[in-house]
């Protein structure tokens, strides 16, 4: 079975951390960039974050300096460390592969990536 698995949401308060994860199975993220995404309710998906195969890393503007993506290629999983995080961050975090190796300059586009987790639940009370 092809899927992409993420893990790690959870509640927590205004200005805690979490550290998400995401797997693969019946495919690779070997050579391949690997997205963030979440979506709050009643808003558009948006990108967060994203690695290349090869390290350059690129966030949403917004994000960079509290959220640190990284990957660890013993376990072919790619992790996204959220801190000082907010309210405005509850969402649905979602992990998505890319169709090649380089984030590049389309990261932040859905059709960017081919295949995409279910997605894991991020809630930060005030």
């Amino acid at each position: 079975q092809v899927q992409v698995v993420e893990s790690g949401g959870g509640l927590v308060q205004a200005g805690g951390s979490l550290r998400l994860s995401c797997t693969a199975s019946g495919l690779t993220f070997d050579s391949h960039a690997v997205g963030w995404f979440r979506q709050a309710p009643g808003k558009e998906r948006e990108a967060v974050s994203c690695i290349s195969w090869t390290g350059p890393t690129y966030y949403a503007g917004s994000l960079q300096g509290r959220f640190i993506i990284s990957r660890d290629l013993a376990n072919h999983a790619v992790h996204l460390q959220m801190n000082t995080l907010k309210p405005e961050d509850t969402a649905t975090y979602y992990c998505a592969r890319a169709f090649d190796e380089r984030c590049s300059d389309s990261w932040s586009q859905p059709n960017h990536y081919d295949y995409w987790g279910q997605g894991t639940q991020v809630t930060i009370s005030s």
